[in-house]
C-alpha cells in the first residue's frame, strides 16, 4: 500500500511527457523546403524514406537536415545540427 503513492506520482509525471510539446522545425535561408515545399515532386522514392541536405548558414556553420518523404509527396524536416566545418 506504501507503494502505490509513488507509482501514481510517476504516473502523473510520465504521462505530461510527450514529442506533440516539442515544437516543430522551422526552414532557414538553404533548406530545401524555405519558402515552400519544392516544385518538384520526389515520385520515385518510397514513402518514408530519408533525404539529406547540407549547407552553410549565414555565419559560415555547417547545417545539416534530415527530411522525411511523406505520403502526400512533401517533405517533413525532422533533424537539423548546426556546427562547425572542421571541428576542434
Amino acid at each position: 500500500m506504501k507503494a502505490l503513492p509513488p507509482i501514481l506520482l510517476a504516473g502523473a509525471l510520465l504521462a505530461g511527457c510527450s514529442s506533440a510539446d516539442t515544437p516543430a522545425l522551422e526552414p532557414i535561408p538553404g533548406s530545401i523546403t524555405y519558402g515552400g515545399q519544392p516544385r518538384t515532386k520526389l515520385t520515385k522514392s518510397p514513402v518514408g524514406s530519408a533525404v539529406y541536405n547540407q549547407f552553410y548558414n549565414e555565419t559560415g556553420q555547417r547545417v545539416e537536415e534530415t527530411y522525411i518523404l511523406q505520403p502526400d509527396r512533401s517533405l517533413k524536416l525532422v533533424r537539423r545540427v548546426v556546427g562547425p566545418d572542421f571541428p576542434d
